[in-house]
């Protein structure tokens, strides 16, 4: 399997705040939050590790609930720096999974996303984000912050082509109901 694809048995999942309080200020608020969700929902009918964070919760508020609902039981980790990898137990935890692939989705691009993926790059990890489940307030945001992770070795993927590099086969005991998702 080529390096730079998806291994179902070697990647993660990291949802990163997506909370209601952006609904109104969001730059495609509904196509980011659907997308995410979708890619959720299909890593967890795919048994891939799904772990999501919020930013200052008391301040900015919950996951918004159509990412909570597809989240289940999803590991949660509140934090108040802007990359996950400075959250407290999240490096812990994601090590502890021994996967070296990460899938990121959430808010904002430029900004949570971005630092997320630099660090993880920094440690090793090899870093996809689909562009159609990340967002940021203002379009150019989100396009430069896209841009700069890409530009910094992370890969750009869409939340189709992850969840096809998930499943690899039509032959797949999931294949149908996680392409229903798709559809």
């Amino acid at each position: 399997m080529h390096a730079n694809l998806i291994d179902p048995e070697r990647s993660f999942l990291l949802v990163i705040d997506v909370q209601q309080t952006y609904a109104d200020k969001l730059f495609e608020w509904d196509r980011t939050v659907e997308r995410a969700s979708i890619l959720i929902r299909a890593a967890r009918a795919l048994e891939i590790p799904v772990i999501f964070t919020e930013q200052y919760p008391r301040g900015l508020g919950p996951t918004t609930p159509r990412i909570l609902d597809a989240l289940g039981d999803a590991t949660r980790f509140e934090k108040r720096s802007l990359s996950c990898w400075g959250a407290e137990g999240v490096p812990g935890h994601l090590r502890s999974l021994d996967r070296q692939q990460a899938v990121l989705c959430g808010l904002e691009t430029h900004a949570c996303v971005s630092q997320t993926a630099h660090d993880m790059l920094d440690a090793g990890l090899r870093v996809h984000v689909p562009e159609d489940a990340v967002g940021s307030r203002k379009r150019a945001d989100h396009e430069l912050g896209y841009q700069k992770m890409l530009a910094s070795g992370a890969l750009p993927a869409s939340v189709e082509s992850v969840v096809l590099e998930w499943l690899r086969t039509a032959d797949h005991p999931s294949f149908r109901p996680v392409q229903a998702l798709l559809k």
